[in-house]
């Protein structure tokens, strides 16, 4: 039976993990927001680049050159370059946005990211709480937010990627509450405030 559970949690920590779920969300965000679903797509595509594409390929260079430990970073001590690296990826992937004018949900979206991720980065300095859990808070939230409350069904997705990290031992409790109480409210707040 622990087997079966392990498993399981695992498949939900990388099949939800924060690299997928940034990548796809912008995608999401940005078919809807755009003059046309293609349109809207190219810009939710170069959001992605900048928010997971380019923070996750330096992730796993990290990784193969052994300075890394693996490709979720479980060393706290480990994970201030990649987070701040992460960061100006995204504040690059911003200002993009915003000089070309992209649509203002998509441009929210990243702002908003961008914020959760400086949060992230400083708590992270000296407690490892929950990357993936305030990922996927913030997925939730957003997806409820855009498309309406049907969409608070998605929390239970956010649920089990948090009991997924308390599973592997990755988080405690209180890391994966802490996350995703941020994740929530860095969307709630900054997407819900710039979209």
């Amino acid at each position: 039976m622990r087997n079966t559970g392990d498993t399981l949690a695992r498949g939900l920590t990388e099949v939800f993990a924060p690299a997928v779920l940034a990548g796809l969300l912008p995608l999401v965000v940005g078919a809807q927001s755009g003059s046309s679903v293609t349109r809207g797509l190219l810009w939710g595509l170069l959001a992605s680049v900048f928010c997971a594409v380019i923070p996750y390929a330096m992730i796993l260079k990290g990784v193969r050159g052994g300075t890394l430990s693996d490709h979720h970073i479980g060393v706290r001590e480990q994970r201030t370059r990649p987070l701040l690296f992460g960061l100006a990826s995204v504040t690059v992937g911003v200002l993009l946005l915003l000089i070309f004018h992209a649509p203002r949900e998509v441009t929210a979206l990243i702002v908003a990211s961008l914020a959760g991720g400086v949060i992230a980065t400083g708590i992270n300095h000296f407690w490892k709480s929950s990357i993936h859990s305030g990922v996927a808070a913030a997925t939730t939230v957003v997806l409820t937010m855009v498309f309406g409350p049907w969409l608070l069904l998605t929390g239970a997705v956010a649920a089990a990627v948090g009991w997924s990290r308390v599973r592997l031992r990755d988080h405690t409790t209180a890391q994966v509450l802490v996350g995703a109480a941020i994740g929530a409210a860095v969307a709630g707040g900054v997407f819900g405030a710039l979209r």
